[in-house]
């Protein structure tokens, strides 16, 4: 170690010949790990899905291909409606229901269609069973037989189903 002091002492162009190459060595290596870090960025950026809200013009993201439903509008048949059951004995069913659709002016079309709708659905419910809708099973084929029954009716009336969904509000057999 002496002998190396001693040597830069008595060579002061070779010390500063080997400074002034490590000044660029360090400075290629700084160079080099920030470029690296850079592209590490930028290759990280372009791997993670954008936000719908950012993706902008680029192209939608899944999330922003679903198209977000419009709030739910229930209508009520009231009132409630009263028929015996089929069979020997004499079997009562009380049910209230309501229709649900999405837009807004269904409302007014179940309305002007009430007393269709509610024929046909008291031709359903007079045809029913106590037995049959005994069950949860039962009263969702009933349900489903309603709905089919309802939408049925607004196609043939407006061109389109209009209802989503039917709901038992009350359900009652005596």
């Amino acid at each position: 170690m002496a002998k190396a002091a001693a040597t830069e002492e008595e060579n002061p162009p070779a010390a500063a010949a080997r400074r002034s190459l490590l000044l660029p060595i360090v400075a290629g290596v700084v160079i080099a790990v920030g470029a690296s870090a850079g592209i590490s960025f930028v290759m990280m950026q372009h791997a993670m899905p954008k936000p719908a809200a950012e993706a902008g013009q680029e192209g939608k993201s899944e999330e922003a291909k679903v198209e977000k439903k419009s709030p739910p509008v229930y209508i009520p048949l009231d009132p409630a409606f009263v028929v015996n059951l089929e069979g020997d004995d004499t079997r009562f069913l009380q049910a209230q229901v309501q229709l649900m659709a999405r837009e807004a002016q269904a409302a007014d079309e179940i309305k002007l269609h009430e007393p269709r709708i509610r024929n046909a659905l008291l031709m359903i419910f007079s045809q029913q069973r106590a037995a049959d809708i005994a069950t949860r099973e039962g009263k969702e084929k009933l349900q489903a037989s309603v709905l089919a029954e309802v939408q049925k009716i607004m196609t043939e009336e407006t061109g389109k189903p209009t209802i989503e969904a039917v709901y038992f509000t009350s359900f009652v057999t005596q």
